[in-house]
């Protein structure tokens, strides 16, 4: 269902967008806790140990335990309207975008639109045009994400206001080259992978097995999701040090801050004073939500289109009431 298939097509590509902003409002809900373990631990200058004294956050447990005893519950759902936004944009655009690039190879191309190299270049394409689309979005994010109490920001508005007063637009795309760098090869290799692990599952699994389709999505997509993270995470720990930059004063109950001059700059300091684990901070949570979020995403986009074709099909049951 993923991608444009000649021989099965059902979905269009108005309908491919509502199906993925569909499953990014339903994913993004769920998998919103371990975003913000994921973001606190990357902007944590200070090394994630037990063992550092001025560490604010030594491990995903201990986090979990401080934030809620901290802040309350409704910290691990900070900035979640901005991410709302972020997800249900993203998901529509990136699947539309999807859906026509793939369309446009098979049209256009000898290429076959459903393998897997069309499905790397072409979810790379995708996503890039999705980031652009909705970066404003995740600086806020992480802005709400990244404060602490009492809080700089107390609504979105205040927010958007605040920035552009203080910080001129460029700030809403702060982090845009390195996200760009990084958003390339990971959505990519999760539609790489995403593709190659469905012709693998066929080959694996009875045909007429077809009721765990779903479940084979959700597995899919979660080794996809963990796979494409893992290969390209340094680049998301630079995104989110640059999308905090002018926002220090906001960090300094969690530890050190740090102002970075751009991408270089930011790698060199992060190398120099937190050597190549500084990179993969905040790793551990972020594998855990690229497993959930990636699988959830595939599962629930999935699912939409196959419920907006079943609505299509002659013989379903909406069609011959009407």
């Amino acid at each position: 269902m993923v991608g444009y298939d000649p021989e099965a097509r059902c979905v269009s590509t108005a309908e491919a967008a509502a199906a993925g902003s569909a499953s990014g409002l339903v994913t993004r809900v769920l998998v919103s806790p371990l975003d913000v373990l994921k973001i606190r631990f990357q902007l944590q200058i200070e090394q994630l140990s037990s063992r550092n004294p001025a560490a604010k956050y030594h491990g995903i447990l201990q986090a979990v335990q401080r934030i809620f005893r901290e802040e309350g519950l409704a910290a691990f759902w900070k900035g979640h309207v901005p991410a709302q936004l972020l997800s249900v944009g993203f998901g529509a655009v990136q699947f539309m975008a999807f859906e026509s690039l793939t369309e446009l190879v098979h049209n256009v191309t000898t290429f076959n639109a459903r393998g897997s190299l069309v499905h790397l270049v072409c979810g790379g394409l995708a996503a890039c045009t999705a980031t652009v689309a909705v970066q404003p979005m995740d600086t806020l994010r992480t802005r709400f994400a990244a404060q602490g109490e009492p809080k700089i920001y107390p609504n979105l508005r205040h927010a958007v206001v605040t920035m552009y007063q203080t910080e001129g637009p460029q700030t809403f795309y702060r982090g845009l080259t390195p996200t760009l760098l990084a958003i390339f090869p990971y959505a990519g290799l999760q539609f790489f992978f995403y593709n190659i692990l469905q012709q693998f599952s066929k080959w694996v699994i009875p045909a007429e097995a077809k009721n765990g389709g779903s479940i084979k999505d959700l597995v899919c997509g979660s080794c996809a999701g963990v796979v494409s993270k893992s290969l390209t995470y340094p680049l998301d720990v630079v995104k989110k040090r640059l999308q905090v930059g002018g926002f220090e004063h906001a960090r300094a109950a969690f530890g050190q801050v740090r102002t970075y001059g751009g991408v270089l700059d930011c790698m060199r300091q992060i190398m120099r004073e937190e050597g190549p684990g500084g990179f993969f901070k905040g790793l551990s949570p972020s594998l855990l939500k690229a497993g959930f979020s990636t699988g959830l995403i595939f599962f629930w986009y999935e699912l939409f289109c196959g419920f907006l074709c079943a609505l299509k099909s002659p013989e379903s049951p909406q069609r011959k009431e009407g």
